[in-house]
């Protein structure tokens, strides 16, 4: 008679040798990972009886999304058949699955063969394919849960960075497991040809989120996709009303969804200011109260626009990288934000402030911690920074140089653009070279420009009513060339391969040119 003992340990190693992570929760507990496996058949069966149901599925399933390994072979072979524009029938497949040499594999031509008579039609392909996924999201959440169980009973965890990568992996399985990875050259210039026809197609130049200020959108094409963007200016300079101005025109003029995360003015205070840049009235009156009848008309006739704008403010004061990378992803979640502001970087802190060892280092951590978030959500992010006083002690006309960036050259080398705001009468010059008045001129110097040209732009502010607006052409500085003339596309043309033959300098931003901020 046999040793039960015996007996359990062969049963124990029988059971680990198929589960190759050793994880015997499932058997001991009498459970098993949720899983549909006729329905599995009946999708792949029904993509081999309709093309359409290929293009279909493939919107909603992956490779892994199969728990059936022989079946993730035979969707795999599928998609590659897709992919070079080839018929997807028993035939083919088969055909394939034996020249990757997974056919007996997956139980040979007899099994790929019968997965067609599972489904009579690819009516309901769709709802198959919808469930199939959901049994795959359960799966990846219980992967999930068990990681985090485990890392929680570890004496030797950071309880802030569980956090974050439990909100991490959640995030991942509700953005459908869109993580990042590697991808082949050929994939790539597909995708890239594919933007660039797109791009060409319609209407606009503009690919990314519109900033409402001509001659940068002209230059920059909108805030790009997974770019950190930096504005930097020393105190009273207008970073909050610049940003502020940017944030309306994307919202309104662009309909974007935008985030303002305020670590230094209340979100009523901001408002205010909104309220005064959009209906042109003194923010000092709105503040007091003393408005005429007249000025309250205006008021609430103007105000329409914000009112439906999707402009969501989050006041939180002192916020950590943690809790704002957590209110980003619900906000991508929920609402599809379109871009990210946060006014001031230097207001931020660390999760821990114990582990760093200067403030330096921390300011490093959390400009490092927003590309991540630009890259991760692939949204724009916009930092607001201070400057240095070391600006103040300069001779000359002051104007911000990178250097300037304050407690960190971590921000310089993390962020694809760096912007300064800088306004001559701020400093007391009223006027320029050649006599021309500096009143309201504000300089925006694009000192790094990862993807194109580094130059200075001219916008105007509007003191009364603390907003920026563009310069009509004719009105424009002397020293500045606009945007696409002869000699800027100098400056941006590429000569890697020794040839100087862009062309191309229509941008069509009209809508861009009556914006109020």
């Amino acid at each position: 008679m046999a040793n039960p003992a015996d007996v359990t340990d062969k049963t124990l190693k029988r059971i680990t040798n198929k589960n190759s992570d050793g994880d015997l929760s499932n058997y001991l507990f009498g459970k098993l990972p949720p899983q549909a496996k006729d329905l599995e058949e009946a999708v792949l069966g029904a993509m081999m009886l309709e093309r359409d149901a290929v293009s279909v599925v493939i919107d909603i399933l992956d490779e892994s999304s199969f728990y059936v390994d022989a079946h993730q072979k035979i969707y795999k072979a599928m998609l590659e058949l897709f992919h070079n524009t080839e018929p997807v029938d028993i035939l083919t497949v088969t055909d394939k699955l034996r020249k990757n040499g997974e056919l007996d594999m997956v139980g040979g031509a007899f099994f790929v063969t019968e997965l067609t008579n599972r489904v009579a039609s690819s009516a309901n392909v769709e709802y198959h394919a919808r469930i199939v996924s959901q049994k795959h999201i359960q799966r990846e959440l219980i992967r999930i849960s068990n990681e985090i169980i485990k890392d929680a009973y570890e004496d030797t965890t950071d309880v802030f960075e569980l956090l974050d990568k439990a909100e991490k992996g959640i995030y991942s399985v509700a953005d459908q497991n869109l993580q990042k990875n590697f991808e082949p050259m050929t994939k790539l210039l597909k995708k890239a040809i594919d933007q660039i026809e797109k791009i060409q197609a319609q209407e606009s130049d503009l690919t990314g989120v519109p900033t409402g200020f001509t001659e940068l959108d002209r230059l920059t094409s909108g805030f790009q996709k997974s770019d950190l963007i930096i504005v930097a200016a020393r105190p009273g300079m207008g970073k909050t009303a610049f940003t502020l101005a940017v944030a309306r025109n994307a919202a309104i003029l662009g309909n974007k969804a935008i985030a303002l995360f305020s670590l230094e003015m209340s979100s009523l205070q901001l408002t205010n200011r909104l309220i005064s840049g959009e209906t042109e009235l003194p923010a000092e009156k709105l503040r007091k109260g003393n408005l005429e009848p007249h000025e309250w008309t205006q008021l609430n006739h103007r105000i329409s626009d914000l009112e439906d704008a999707k402009l969501f403010i989050d006041d939180t004061p002192a916020i950590n990288i943690f809790q704002l990378r957590a209110k980003c992803r619900r906000l991508k979640m929920q609402h599809g934000i379109d871009m990210i502001i946060i006014d001031y970087l230097q207001l931020m802190s660390g999760i821990d402030n114990s582990k760093t060892g200067n403030r330096q280092e921390e300011i490093s951590i959390i400009s490092r911690s927003l590309k991540s978030i630009a890259k991760e959500l692939e949204i724009p992010v916009i930092a607001l920074s201070q400057l240095s006083r070391a600006v103040e002690t300069r001779a000359g006309d002051k104007k911000p140089q990178l250097s300037d960036l304050r407690e960190s050259g971590a921000i310089e080398q993390d962020a694809d653009m760096v912007m300064f705001l800088y306004r001559p009468d701020y400093y007391g010059i009223t006027e320029d070279e050649s006599g021309n008045s500096t009143e309201g001129l504000t300089h925006l110097i694009i000192s790094k420009h990862r993807n194109g040209a580094t130059m200075e732009i001219p916008i105007r502010f509007i003191n009364t009513f603390a907003k920026f607006v563009n310069y009509e052409l004719s009105e424009m500085p002397e020293w500045y060339t606009p945007v696409g003339t002869n000699q800027e596309i100098k400056m941006v043309s590429s000569k890697i391969n020794g040839s100087n033959d862009f062309e191309g300098d229509n941008f069509s931003n009209d809508n861009m040119e009556d914006a109020p901020f």
